[in-house]
């Protein structure tokens, strides 16, 4: 194996290979990124069981051939080098790299110990790549992350037709995204558990590469989902989903009273006053006839309030408590300029949904939050 590639392209293709190293393999294969050589493409790949990642390039080949280096290595170094061409090739039990004055040398693993990378499963239909990853960065906070529960800790993917909603749930919230998307057969209904924290990098990932998203899940929903996008393909495992919870039905049908708020100065209220609020303690929220008070602390510690514009509508002021951090999750999923909250009564779940400037809940998405008990 012997070719020559820009810098910058380099850097990028081991970038996404490596990304979904696991940072303790089973065994030390599972560390490497497989570089294979073949009619001008460099093919750089990774795979832990769980999830794979491949990417293929143009190079200026003189040689085909494999080699299996440290994923991690190679990409710290690719990151370092100066921005020149750069030199590859595999000689005897090591690879070779040259970039200017610049020479490394690795080791390289048995690739005959190297597990296959899985197909990817039959193609689903296509997603503006960028709209995906906005929504998916919207409900992937709301995962759970003891692994205790592993249903908990992943993103449900239902199809449903040209809708695509995303959904999950810690049990203390649930946020739920839904878009369109353009499914291959119209009446589809599928649906899938992905692990929140692989969904949430692909979609990082291949979302900043704009355009459209290949959506890929094996028949049935069980086993796998993968993406492609350009170069670029990955899968990854699904969870079992078979009990998951019908969590659409904890939106309430009605609501009591509701507040309008502006998002961007919310967020900002929110996260100067929880500076004084402890792990454990909760942010207050009174919304009332004459706008909203945000407080925190208690009276043998630090305190903190401040007051701000609102439109609310109630029979009676709204006293409610939030976790802050769950709270400015919710918030920071919101890109419309104002937020409305719904509520029930004060201790039942509330409702953050977007809204226009004229006060118009916008469709799409919605956080479902358990306040904390007032103090």
């Amino acid at each position: 194996m012997k070719f020559r590639i820009e810098r910058d392209t380099l850097a990028d293709a081991v970038t996404w290979a490596a990304k979904s190293l696991p940072p303790r393999p089973a065994v030390p294969v599972l560390a490497g990124v497989m570089l294979r050589v073949t009619d001008g493409v460099l093919q750089l790949s990774s795979f832990d069981y769980e999830v794979s990642s491949e990417i293929e390039v143009p190079v200026h080949a003189d040689a085909d051939g494999t080699a299996l280096v440290s994923g991690r290595l190679l990409s710290e170094i690719t990151k370092a080098l100066p921005h020149k061409p750069v030199e590859i090739a595999a000689v005897d039990a090591h690879v070779e790299l040259v970039c200017g004055s610049a020479r490394f040398t690795l080791p390289t693993m048995p690739a005959e110990d190297y597990p296959t990378l899985p197909a990817l499963p039959a193609r689903a239909g296509t997603v503006d790549a960028a709209r995906f990853a906005a929504a998916v960065a919207q409900v992937a906070v709301a995962a759970g992350k003891d692994e205790t529960l592993p249903m908990m800790t992943g993103v449900r993917v239902e199809l449903n037709g040209t809708t695509l909603a995303l959904l999950a749930t810690d049990r203390y919230r649930l946020a739920i995204s839904e878009i369109d998307w353009q499914p291959d057969d119209p009446q589809i209904s599928a649906n899938a558990l992905v692990p929140a924290r692989n969904l949430a990098d692909t979609a990082k990932s291949l979302g900043a590469l704009g355009g459209e998203l290949v959506l890929a899940l094996t028949p049935g929903g069980d086993g796998m989902i993968g993406f492609a996008a350009g170069d670029r393909r990955t899968t990854s495992r699904l969870l079992d989903g078979t009990n998951y919870p019908p969590v659409r039905n904890l939106f309430p049908t009605s609501h009591t009273a509701h507040a309008r708020v502006g998002t961007a100065a919310l967020l900002e209220v929110v996260k100067r006053v929880s500076l004084v609020a402890e792990r454990t303690t909760p942010v207050r929220l009174l919304f009332g006839p004459d706008g909203l008070v945000v407080e925190a602390g208690t009276a043998e510690d630090a305190q903190a309030s401040e007051a701000m514009d609102a439109i609310f509508e109630g029979p009676e002021p709204m006293p409610v408590a939030f976790n802050p951090q769950y709270l400015l999750d919710g918030l920071g999923a919101v890109s419309a300029p104002m937020v409305q909250f719904s509520f029930v009564e004060s201790r039942k779940p509330a409702v953050i949904a977007p809204a226009s400037e004229e006060g118009e809940v916008l469709p799409g998405y919605r956080y479902l939050v358990q306040p904390l008990q007032w103090p």
